[in-house]
């Protein structure tokens, strides 16, 4: 009688017999390779795309989510339906000048952006009656949010689909490995709207906070749009303190207002105050000290505050209190609201050994002060 069990044995299947010519082996080895070979760039476009497809959904409810929070606020403020005028809204572009002679260009971009906040400050306006400054820069930064989520959404939709039509692998890595950052701050972005909607601090507020505590006692002076200064000593030196008008969303015009107490109060050293991005592996609310102008933004107040303190050859140092993108952007935490203190500590440490006795010190508090008064 013929015995199966020993022609389909494991060892026969597998060829444990070291019998290299078995046919099933050469398959287990052979197919896979081929099928990797010519399809492994579309298979890979697949698993690829997967990933990416889930994040372009959840930027998509990102944007969808804030931009309802925003018509809902609006709803309070209004009687009107807002709906049409903010898609429309959303639609909005800024085109950069021209960068072929750079000679020239940081006034056409200054002036760009002037008109633009200035546009998107009279459309709000028309969104609602009797806004407070208050109620009006909540709801502008509201707008940039969803704008922001908005784009974000439109350009990874956009690289996406024109590497799929084209079954172009190459094109989507680059995609891929960068959605992992903007994911991040499309999250922070997501997570920005309640805070905004209560007027509570953010965490790049704590530069205006430490300086609107230096400043609480002093009295106050509008110097520039939506920012303000006062006068003190310290350790037997004027001190010259600016910051953004709060409690308003806003970061003020610090650029102006800097070319001006320059001229007028002569300082003999800047001492600005921001937020900074912490790297991976440090921790949130790390102080640190250095040189040069700290400030963010698209460089137009940078270069104006870089140009005078050249002109006046006014020596500028900063201070950062470190955070990720989302503590940024949204409540402030206790962490590194409770660095308040031991920045002004350093301010007047750094304001003992940098200067003598008699001089004057120009002192900037840089960042978004909602819900920080002075």
């Amino acid at each position: 009688m013929l015995d199966f069990t020993e022609i389909f044995s494991l060892d026969n299947l597998f060829g444990n017999n070291n019998d290299s010519s078995n046919p099933i082996m050469w398959l287990v080895w052979i197919v896979p390779i081929v099928i990797f070979v010519f399809y492994g760039q579309r298979i890979q476009l697949m698993v690829t795309s997967s990933e990416i497809n889930k994040g372009i959904e959840k930027l998509y409810q990102y944007k969808e989510y804030t931009r309802k929070e925003l018509l809902g606020y609006l709803e309070n403020k209004s009687s009107d339906d807002n709906t049409k005028r903010i898609d429309s809204y959303l639609e909005y572009f800024t085109i950069m000048p021209v960068d072929l002679d750079p000679t020239g260009i940081m006034p056409k971009i200054k002036h760009l952006l002037r008109s633009r906040e200035e546009y998107t400050k009279s459309q709000v306006l028309k969104l609602g009656k009797n806004l407070t400054p208050l109620e009006t820069s909540k709801i502008q930064n509201l707008l940039e949010v969803v704008t922001t989520l908005n784009l974000l959404h439109k350009v990874v939709r956009h690289l996406f689909l024109t590497a799929k039509k084209q079954n172009n692998f190459p094109l989507i890595l680059p995609l891929q490995m960068m959605l992992p950052f903007v994911m991040e701050q499309a999250e922070a972005l997501r997570a920005a709207v309640s805070a905004l909607k209560a007027g509570q601090p953010l965490g790049d507020g704590i530069g205006p906070m430490v300086v609107g505590k230096m400043m609480l006692s002093l009295e106050k002076k509008p110097i520039g749009l939506e920012t303000v200064y006062a006068e003190s000593v310290i350790e037997d030196r004027r001190i010259i303190l600016l910051k953004a008008e709060g409690p308003s969303a806003t970061v003020g015009r610090p650029g102006d207002a800097v070319e001006l107490l320059v001229a007028q109060k002569k300082p003999d050293l800047i001492i600005m105050i921001d937020a900074g991005v912490k790297m991976e592996g440090e921790n949130s609310g790390t102080i640190a000290q250095g040189f040069g102008a700290a400030i963010g933004g698209i460089g137009t107040d940078r270069f104006q505050i870089e140009e005078i303190a050249t002109q006046n050859k006014i020596p500028i140092y900063s201070i950062v209190i470190k955070q990720t993108i989302k503590e940024a952007i949204t409540l402030m935490t206790k962490e590194i609201a409770e660095k308040a203190e031991e920045v002004e500590s350093q301010i007047r440490n750094m304001i003992k050994e940098n200067t003598n006795t008699g001089q004057t010190v120009l002192v900037i508090g840089v960042g978004n002060t909602l819900g920080v008064p002075q």
